[in-house]
């Protein structure tokens, strides 16, 4: 899923650190919508993004996976490793996967580097997400056609300290962007002049292995 006018905006690295904003949660909470919406209201700012979205990355780089439980934790290692490439040049990566365990995601922040790994939880239970079903998955699990469906036949692992836990089920997605964006600039994520982890000489690597 690509963010309008991501790929004409190439402010990276003049003085901007790039970071990753990992969008987690059950299929149909709302995790793409708010990686999109947020990146639109990045990129309007002269932010550079670059959008991952799991669907669409299990169609080309992962597209060799399954959905077993080792398949499940490669996809989000791959997923990391392409985000922290493009943090490491400066873009703002907006990860939205299902990402249901918490080993893969806490396997994923210290790739990438705690300093530079926002989670955010898109909270909505799995009642909501079936009344949604906008892919009809959840209909066809429930019929027995679909085996692995995360949140029925496969678990998935909600985040127990996540920097940021939106409800998505309750709040409009408009509120919701502006919760996760305000709560960037408290956070100090959206200040200029941050010191790019290239000219410390430091990468992510190393520092998720300090």
């Amino acid at each position: 899923m690509m963010v309008p006018g991501e790929e004409g905006c190439v402010r990276t690295g003049a003085g901007r650190r790039g970071f990753v904003l990992w969008f987690t949660g059950l299929s149909g909470s709302g995790k793409s919508t708010l990686a999109q919406g947020v990146g639109q209201r990045l990129s309007e700012r002269g932010w550079s993004v670059k959008s991952l979205d799991g669907d669409i990355m299990r169609q080309g780089l992962n597209s060799d996976l399954g959905f077993s439980d080792a398949d499940r934790r490669e996809n989000v290692r791959r997923l990391s490793e392409v985000a922290a490439l493009f943090a490491d040049s400066g873009f703002v990566v907006l990860t939205a996967a299902i990402s249901p365990f918490r080993d893969g995601r806490q396997r994923a922040r210290e790739r990438i580097g705690a300093d530079r790994f926002v989670e955010i939880w898109a909270r909505a239970d799995l009642a909501a997400c079936e009344a949604r079903d906008p892919k009809g998955l959840y209909q066809k699990a429930r019929a027995g056609q679909l085996d692995g469906m995360t949140g029925i036949s496969s678990p998935y692992e909600p985040p127990l300290a996540c920097e940021i836990a939106i409800d998505t089920y309750v709040e409009a997605a408009d509120t919701c962007v502006a919760r996760i964006l305000d709560w960037l600039t408290d956070a100090g994520y959206l200040q200029e002049g941050q010191e790019d982890a290239g000219e410390t000489g430091e990468s992510s690597e190393g520092k998720a292995r300090a």
